[in-house]
């Protein structure tokens, strides 16, 4: 026993005080250690996911062949489903797009059914005809009616059994996307089955050097075609939010 408190610890304490330091130094040792790998393999994982998506196809000259910065800070912890995911996403609003871009123009000219095969009169450039053909007979709204709206006016003229079609439209051909693309498996994004024209139907299939080039030139038109009509929605919006040519 100490007489005082500040009298020199016996040298049984001191050993034993000495092997509870070492002890606890030798788990934090340990512990760290047990750690270190598990943080390496994560960066090394990352690191290879990064390098998958700057390899995934898309990814082109603009970029300087990377990914860019906000779409690999998204994509950094994904695994390759998901990045499927956002291919096909990517080349469904591009599709869109480029058919949206199309409608926003055909709307601005005035151009309607039944065009030169309808009622005399009517024409694909003037929105008047002698024999106007309904859109919808409950409301009385003709295509003519429509071809006179602006762009944003339009949509609200289509009466609610139009939108419920549209809506019909559009559930039928994501099921059969979802069916192509995750149920089957197909290995390629954007690739739903349908192509009765036969563009996928080239010597050497989807490897072939043609087939690759028409895929990245729809990607890059459905990019422009997303940004064009953004920019052509803001602008019918806020006049002269665009300040370049526009329909």
């Amino acid at each position: 026993q100490r007489d005082t408190p500040f009298s020199p610890l016996p040298i049984n304490e001191i050993k034993k005080l000495t092997m509870k330091v070492a002890a606890a130094f030798t788990l934090a040792l340990g512990s760290a250690a047990a750690f270190a790998p598990a943080a390496t393999s994560s960066k090394r994982s990352v690191a290879m996911n990064m390098a998958s998506i700057d390899e995934a196809f898309g990814v082109s000259i603009e970029t300087g062949n990377k990914c860019p910065p906000l779409g690999a800070k998204i994509l950094e912890d994904t695994q390759p489903a998901a990045l499927k995911w956002f291919q096909n996403a990517e080349i469904k609003h591009g599709r869109i797009a480029m058919i949206a871009t199309i409608g926003f123009m055909m709307q601005k000219y005035g151009v309607h059914f039944p065009l030169y095969l309808g009622p005399s009169g009517s024409n694909v450039f003037s929105p008047e005809s002698s024999e106007a053909w309904l859109l919808s007979s409950t409301s009385g709204v003709t295509f003519s009616d429509i071809a006179h709206a602006a762009p944003l006016d339009a949509p609200g003229m289509v009466p609610a059994a139009g939108w419920l079609q549209i809506f019909f439209f559009a559930g039928w051909f994501e099921s059969i996307a979802y069916e192509r693309q995750w149920n089957q498996d197909a290995g390629i994004p954007g690739d739903y089955g349908y192509d009765p024209l036969g563009f996928t139907k080239r010597d050497g299939g989807w490897d072939s050097a043609e087939l690759k080039s028409l895929r990245m030139k729809e990607i890059k038109n459905g990019r422009v075609a997303m940004l064009a009509i953004s920019g052509w929605v803001a602008n019918e919006a806020i006049p002269g939010a665009l300040p370049v040519w526009h329909p």
